[in-house]
């Protein structure tokens, strides 16, 4: 039940509430962003949703404001972010302008996190299927057991055990963790599954 309709509810009301609690700190961020670097202060890229939409994920622009061909995963190290991006990076602020992703009913708070076109390359894996069976969150199984420290197959695993095991319970303990990973870093809580 919680999985197929409060779950939509739950993420509707908590966004609408968060968005609200946190509009200081949006703002203060904008500015920052505006006086760090030039260009825009938000970073729209399309992103896989549920059964594979395409959707435009929201972020506050943490890099360089120049074209780029080629996607790969950004480290904190990257000479590309830029100073004031290093630690909205750092405090993951930048991925808080997606509560309005959750709100229009494009993400949930929790659930996979939604991926790069170009990952669907990567694709081959048994579990990767799973991930588009519900809305990509905010935060994830995978975002707090290792994130970027993970391969491409144990965030697929995590995924495919967030779908299987959804409820209330789960997506608050995953948000607790996700307070926990913003306080002292990724590097804390690596869990490598075993598969």
């Amino acid at each position: 039940m919680y999985k197929f309709f409060f779950k939509a509810f739950f993420d509707s009301i908590l966004s609408l509430i968060a968005i609200i609690l946190i509009s200081p700190i949006l703002l203060i961020a904008a500015l920052l962003i505006k006086l760090d670097s030039k260009g825009p202060i938000f970073f729209l890229q399309e992103r896989l949703g549920k059964d594979q939409k395409i959707f435009k994920v929201i972020k506050f622009r943490t890099m360089t404001h120049i074209e780029r061909k080629v996607i790969v995963q950004t480290f904190k190290d990257s000479p590309e972010i830029t100073g004031v991006g290093k630690y909205l990076r750092r405090f993951k602020i930048d991925e808080l302008p997606q509560l309005f992703n959750v709100f229009l009913g494009d993400m949930a708070v929790i659930g996979p996190r939604p991926c790069l076109l170009q990952t669907m390359e990567k694709f081959g894996n048994a579990d990767t299927p799973y991930r588009f069976k519900v809305k990509p969150g905010l935060s994830s199984n995978a975002g707090v057991n290792g994130s970027i420290f993970l391969t491409w197959d144990e965030k697929w695993w995590y995924d495919k055990d967030y779908v299987e095991n959804v409820s209330f319970f789960l997506d608050i303990q995953i948000i607790v963790k996700t307070i926990l990973v913003v306080i002292f870093g990724e590097e804390k809580f690596i869990k490598k599954p075993k598969i």
